[in-house]
């Protein structure tokens, strides 16, 4: 019998819950884990969703059935997770689908050190899913060899810590701030966190109830945050998305500042106080060419990577880098983090925004210059890199005709049958055409 495909994509496995992530596959990423834990405990998060506990339950006995120890943290930030695998120097498996809808889920895993997987554990953990989906795995551990399920409350406040950690001091005194939460796993310790630095804290999308997470709010939809925003005459708002590894903003005018623009603001920052390493920026292939240009004209190099944080952590890590992210959000401080980290790129920007002196619409607003950009997703039948190989002469005409004046990429998603579609041009309504016309292509080739 063949062995059902379950692949890591760029952040683990995810799919909808009890359908194509079932507990069998958590139970066969639980193995997985104990044995890359190799003998030492595995700490286990999650999300708000109605399926974590269920996940959560499978993966905890895969653990104990490989004779680990599974540690439940309970509901955390996904950064949290990695906090306490760099502290304990153990595996940590956080069980989130991210920004995705409430019925999916996914199962993503630190290695010792809060660190992204290599290729080749990547590869070793692929292998034992399938080895267990289809077998059964080998025989385990019995008797007073069996691992145990343990709590640890800790989490939340050690993480906490550790961000508040990263001002050195510092405080957010005096900044009015909304903080929206997208009914995920920040609900609870971003308010707190804030709060106990100073800043006058408004709270929406902060009561989880299995069902609503991501529903309409948080980093994907900015639209109540600016609206909260600009209701209550705060100085900017930040959104997070349901895991809280991720980070949006929106200034005092109701205007989205997404994550190229605070890279940017945080690459300047850290080049101005001589803390930006090889002054250099990691960012990926999505971001706008307006970053480009705006690190290229204040002497700051970038290096550009497949999109995922994982490519960007292995980036900064091969090149002694300190910052780096996503257009999307993602942002990641090496000096204070291993992964990306909603909390912390919002404590860092709200400090910076404090130090300046100056709004952050007038800091984002200087920054850069924006590009439009549009982004089309396709869904497709099949392999979604065999259909973006197929349109290779769309692509390249495309790009002629854009020539300098702007940007054309098409990617499989690493997490669903989409192939998605950017453009950047000098002009929205030209970019909108050139859109049009690759989705085209895709349909048509799809």
């Amino acid at each position: 019998m063949p062995a059902p495909e379950v692949r890591f994509g760029t952040d683990g496995v995810r799919g909808e819950a009890n359908a194509s992530l079932t507990p069998e596959v958590a139970l066969a990423v639980g193995r997985a884990a104990a044995r890359l834990a190799a003998g030492g405990p595995v700490f286990v998060g999650r999300d708000t969703r109605r399926s974590g506990t269920m996940l959560e339950a499978a993966l905890a006995a895969g653990v104990c059935a490989e004779g680990a120890d599974a540690v439940l943290l309970g509901v955390v930030p996904t950064p949290a997770v990695a906090v306490v695998s760099a502290e304990e120097r153990s595996v940590g498996v956080v069980i989130s689908a991210s920004h995705n809808p409430f019925a999916d889920n996914g199962l993503k895993l630190f290695a010792p050190g809060g660190r992204k997987l290599t290729d080749d554990e990547q590869v070793g953990v692929e292998a034992t899913i399938a080895e267990v989906l289809v077998a059964g795995g080998s025989p385990g551990p019995t008797g007073e060899s069996l691992g145990v399920v343990r709590t640890d409350d800790t989490a939340a406040a050690r993480y906490a810590a550790a961000v508040v950690g990263a001002l050195g001091g510092r405080r957010l005194d005096g900044l009015r701030l909304v903080v929206d939460c997208a009914h995920g796993a920040n609900s609870e310790v971003a308010p707190e966190v804030l709060r106990s630095l100073g800043a006058e804290v408004t709270v929406v999308a902060a009561e989880p109830d299995g069902t609503n997470i991501n529903r309409d709010v948080g980093s994907t939809h900015p639209e109540l945050l600016a609206a909260t925003v600009l209701e209550s005459g705060a100085d900017l708002g930040v959104a997070f998305d349901g895991d809280a590894d991720r980070l949006l903003a929106v200034d005092g005018d109701g205007v989205l500042v997404d994550g190229d623009r605070i890279l940017v603001l945080c690459a300047l920052d850290l080049h101005a106080r001589g803390e930006l390493r090889h002054d250099t920026v990691v960012v990926t292939v999505m971001s706008n060419l307006g970053l480009h240009h705006a690190m290229r004209d204040a002497g700051i190099d970038v290096v550009s990577t497949a999109v995922g944080d994982r490519y960007v952590l292995e980036a900064m890590q091969q090149g002694g880098f300190c910052l780096g992210g996503e257009q999307s959000g993602h942002l990641v401080f090496s000096d204070h983090a291993t992964t990306g980290d909603g909390l912390l790129s919002a404590v860092l920007l709200c400090d910076l925004v404090v130090r300046s002196g100056r709004s952050l619409a007038d800091l984002a607003g200087s920054a850069m210059v924006q590009l439009p950009q549009v982004l089309r997703n396709v869904r497709v039948e099949g392999v979604a890199a065999e259909v973006v190989e197929r349109v290779d002469d769309a692509v390249a005409a495309a790009a002629a005709e854009l020539g300098d004046r702007g940007r054309v990429l098409l990617r499989p998603s690493g997490t669903e049958p989409v192939v998605r579609v950017m453009v950047e041009a000098p002009t929205t309504e030209e970019a909108e055409t050139v859109a049009a016309r690759l989705v085209a292509a895709v349909e048509s080739s799809r």
